[in-house]
């Protein structure tokens, strides 16, 4: 068994991991072709993503004696600590020095970037050239370290660790789910979907949280409303979630998600994973769970049906009751950055808005009315949508009605009932 199998999905990423262990641990092979150990590896992503689990699988896997860094100590000191491990790695070669959470070494930002911890680092990583010294580091801002420290040479290989993708975290959390007790009536499609989009460590938090749920009420097995309290608890990040009570909510709440979920539904069908009007803390609030879509995939179209399902709860307020939602600033400001990127970053629209680094007011400006343009555009495209499948719209009411928490089955059960205009 290699020491990959613990890290579940990845497979792209393994792989490199599994070339680079094998240059580690069959150098001779590589020098006859003339290819040289690479100085260094460096895994950057959010918290959570099992990054220091697939660095102990990459030292596992070599069998090269490792050194480990954390930030544990003073400035000072710890700028010591950094020589001697280097120093210590060279007496054993070949050898690993593991910088965990590398980025956490000094107290550094974007504009502030060359703290004497990371030019000790460069400086040491030069003075192993040759020596069969390999580093690894974890990171999770890599934007706050010197681009001197990432280039080549001395991290020859910088890899993006994402949230798992939709198969992956399927994978992820049945493994989870293995070790629990399960209702058998659990569908793990529904689960896998609600939860996709989250990271290993969030996963397998929220399954957990579940479990607590079901034994405190001194259940024999985990139910899929603990799951979906899980899932809920995580979103809000407070209270205890009451779902499927069945009284009367914020009507207004319940129409404005709706009007999310309606316009990611006609306009990318099996987009919604769950719809949320659930009680917190005996608060009445709501969201709407769409599949995550990592930035590679990241298209102008994605971005346009991301800035109308912004609009939709604004517009279905505005549509079903007649009056302004106060409760829309943050969905008008997330598809306001949308159009603005859209204008500015792809020129989607045109070359007139490009940000050519002049800093005229007048390119601001026109920047500024291009977007409040095309914002208006997709607010009245988004309108007509929910004019024109108003059935549909009042079936989420009525079904966030009676259950508060609606998963993709139970929309997909209401799309059966009433006729969808594309």
């Amino acid at each position: 068994m290699s020491e990959f199998d613990k890290i579940l999905g990845y497979e792209n990423t393994k792989l490199e991991l599994e070339r680079l262990s094998d240059i580690l641990k069959n150098p001779s092979k590589y020098k006859k072709l003339g290819v040289s150990i690479p100085s260094g590896i460096m895994l950057a992503g959010d918290p959570g993503l099992g990054k220091t689990l697939m660095a102990k699988c990459l030292i596992a896997e070599a069998g090269c004696k490792a050194f480990t860094l954390r930030k544990d100590r003073p400035n000072g000191s710890f700028v010591d600590e950094i020589r001697k491990t280097f120093d210590e790695a060279k007496t054993v070669t070949p050898s690993i020095v593991f910088l965990d959470d590398m980025d956490k070494f000094a107290n550094e930002d974007d504009y502030h970037r060359n703290a004497e911890e990371y030019v000790t680092i460069q400086s040491c990583i030069d003075d192993c050239k040759g020596l069969g010294i390999f580093v690894i580091a974890t990171v999770n801002e890599k934007h706050q370290l010197p681009d001197s420290l990432c280039r080549r040479g001395r991290f020859d290989r910088i890899i993006d660790i994402d949230v798992p993708e939709d198969e992956d975290s399927s994978k992820i959390i049945e493994f989870y789910l293995s070790n629990k007790k399960i209702e058998k009536k659990v569908d793990l499609e529904e689960i896998s979907r609600i939860m996709a989009g989250n990271s290993c460590a969030d996963i397998e938090s929220m399954i957990n949280e579940a479990g607590i749920y079901a034994g405190f009420e001194n259940r024999k097995a985990i139910g899929r409303n603990d799951l979906i309290d899980a899932v809920l608890k995580h979103v809000y990040d407070s209270g205890e979630c009451q779902v499927n009570e069945g009284d009367e909510a914020d009507i207004g709440v319940l129409i404005h998600e709706a009007g999310h979920a309606v316009v990611s539904e006609v306009l990318d069908p099996g987009s919604v994973t769950m719809i949320s009007a659930a009680k917190i803390a005996g608060n009445i609030g709501g969201f709407v769970k769409t599949k995550h879509i990592p930035a590679r995939k990241r298209t102008v179209k994605t971005s346009e049906i991301g800035i109308m399902r912004a609009l939709g709860g604004k517009a279905a307020t505005e549509v079903v009751l007649d009056v302004a939602d106060f409760g829309c600033n943050s969905d008008i400001r997330k598809a306001y950055d949308n159009v603005y990127e859209i204008i500015d970053d792809v020129c989607a629209y045109g070359f007139e808005s490009f940000e050519r680094m002049d800093g005229s007011n007048f390119l601001s400006e026109n920047k500024d009315r291009r977007a409040v343009s095309e914002l208006d555009n997709y607010y009245r495209k988004v309108k007509n949508i929910l004019i024109s499948n108003r059935p549909f719209l009042d079936a989420i009411v009525d079904a966030l009605k009676e259950k508060r928490v609606l998963t993709y089955k139970d929309i997909e059960k209401v799309k059966t009932m009433v006729s969808i205009v594309a």
